[in-house]
């Protein structure tokens, strides 16, 4: 698989995973919602420079993305 291919592959991933977040209470934790927006906004920045061809920084979003996805769904028990 090469690298495009593969980063498209993890923002696919990425968007079916951040549907977990829609099960957590984040009026307990406004914390937590604004991680969930950071990994919003990195997941996007990934498709930005996707669609210039920056591949490396693109990979480099996109695994930022799952990274602070998976540490608030591992935090807040929604991680399957």
């Amino acid at each position: 698989m090469d690298i495009e291919n593969r980063i498209r592959k993890d923002i696919g991933m990425f968007n079916e995973n951040i549907k977990n977040t829609d099960k957590i209470d984040f009026n307990s934790n406004i914390r937590i919602k604004h991680v969930v927006e950071l990994s919003k906004m990195y997941a996007s920045d990934a498709n930005s420079y996707l669609e210039k061809n920056d591949l490396y920084t693109s990979f480099s979003c996109i695994s930022y993305a799952h990274g602070l996805l998976d540490a608030v769904l591992e935090i807040t028990g929604e991680k399957n």
